[in-house]
């Protein structure tokens, strides 16, 4: 339940038509958009408000078809990646969201903290389809966890 909340938060934010249904506030040092590659670029401090999930990150691309800004293909955030909601915390170094196929993958030094606990990987990857979450660590690594009763 603490990462389906947390992905499924996130994953209104980015859809397609969530651009369409509610407000959502960009601010960056600098906006560009390179219509010829269909991607929207914003950099430095980069801070994105929905009504239920923050996305901080030095740099956020969003890429999108033949629908405009409303139909996005991809979402990345990288460098210190950080998405919160009003129950939990998740930072990364990369954060990509696809809509067609509802796959929400964070990596680089995962931590996912709510008032449950922590989780501690090198990669998440949330398919909301699906309502799985899989931590996963690379070469020699493990998945770690601190879980506290209520």
């Amino acid at each position: 339940m603490m990462l389906r909340t947390f992905a499924f938060l996130a994953l209104a934010m980015l859809a397609g038509p969530a651009f369409a249904q509610q407000k959502v506030n960009i601010t960056a040092d600098l906006f560009s958009i390179d219509e010829a590659t269909s991607t929207a670029v914003f950099t430095g401090n980069v801070v994105v408000v929905h009504p239920t999930v923050t996305v901080w990150a030095p740099k956020v691309v969003a890429t999108y078809g033949a629908g405009g800004t409303t139909d996005i293909k991809t979402f990345e955030a990288t460098g210190d990646v950080k998405l919160e909601t009003s129950e939990q915390t998740a930072t990364g170094q990369r954060a990509v969201f696809t809509p067609g196929d509802q796959l929400l993958r964070l990596t680089g030094n995962v931590i996912v903290v709510n008032e449950g606990g922590t989780v501690n990987s090198d990669e998440l990857v949330v398919n909301l389809a699906t309502n799985v979450s899989t931590f996963t660590s690379g070469q020699n690594g493990r998945v770690t966890g601190i879980f506290t009763s209520q």
